[in-house]
């Protein structure tokens, strides 16, 4: 079946030849399977950058391979998208940055436990599977900085602030809503931004 992880983490086919040379379709298979690992909290975002980085540059199946050794079973479809988000995504840290970026998965709901940890959430690219998207925190201290695409709605109505406040650069959407994003629980100092993607500059040579 296109997609399918190995219990030990490798998509299937990859281990049999592991000096075969790897596809653009293999290193993008193992870049969506550590982006996801991330989201689950199973690699730091210095973790998921440095695999990340190894990936795009491998040349041979085993390279790729080793990059998702010890992580678990991903199921993933045919192009390469998790079939099934997970429900409810709980990140405690304190002191480092919270990213999430590129094609990761967006669970029902995101709890945030956070002392001093910038965070950046992009959904521009995210894989989407709910309509929905409930975000309760308890912050202390930076920013908290949310990436919208078009016919994106952040709700801020029952966050509470304590010396914080929220930035709501985001265009409204002009059609219909494609997901709904509600913020819970308490920000203590720093800031919320909800913006759009920033635009490209471009030179004419």
């Amino acid at each position: 079946m296109p997609g399918e992880i190995s219990p030990a983490g490798k998509p299937s086919g990859l281990g049999t030849h592991p000096e075969l040379r790897a596809s653009h379709a293999d290193r993008d298979r193992t870049a969506d399977i550590l982006r996801v690992a991330a989201g689950d909290g199973r690699l730091t975002s210095d973790e998921l950058d440095q695999r990340l980085e190894v990936a795009l540059s491998a040349r041979t199946v085993r390279e790729l391979a080793e990059l998702t050794a010890d992580l678990p079973s991903i199921s993933l479809s045919g192009d390469g998208v998790v079939a099934e988000a997970k429900d409810v995504l709980r990140i405690e840290q304190k002191w480092s940055a919270v990213k999430r970026e590129g094609r990761w998965v967006v669970p029902r709901r995101l709890e945030l436990d956070l002392e001093w940890c910038s965070v950046t959430l992009d959904l521009t690219q995210a894989v989407i599977t709910r309509g929905t998207l409930e975000i309760d925190i308890d912050m202390r201290g930076k920013n908290l900085t949310l990436i919208v695409g078009p016919g994106m709605v952040v709700d801020t109505d029952a966050l509470m602030l304590e010396h914080s406040r929220v930035k709501n650069r985001a265009q409204a959407p002009a059609g219909p809503t494609t997901l709904h994003v509600s913020l819970t629980g308490e920000k203590r100092f720093g800031r919320v931004l909800v913006r759009g993607p920033r635009k490209s500059l471009r030179r004419d040579r």
